[in-house]
């Protein structure tokens, strides 16, 4: 799973938790080494995105 994919699910469906986005893509289904870089991925593009919503 690359970090373009994970930031795309998050800019996408905007997940507020981690579960949330393991429901949407298989992330740490293996080994789990991967969950959290995931979850600092998914805590950049939030930050990220909480501006943006802010304004609308």
């Amino acid at each position: 799973m690359s970090d373009k994919v994970i930031r795309h699910a998050v800019r996408q469906h905007q997940p507020r938790s981690l579960n949330q986005l393991r429901q949407l893509m298989p992330i740490g289904s293996d080994c789990g080494k991967c969950i959290r870089q995931a979850r600092l991925i998914m805590e950049e593009e939030q930050a990220m995105l909480s501006p943006i919503s802010d304004v609308a």
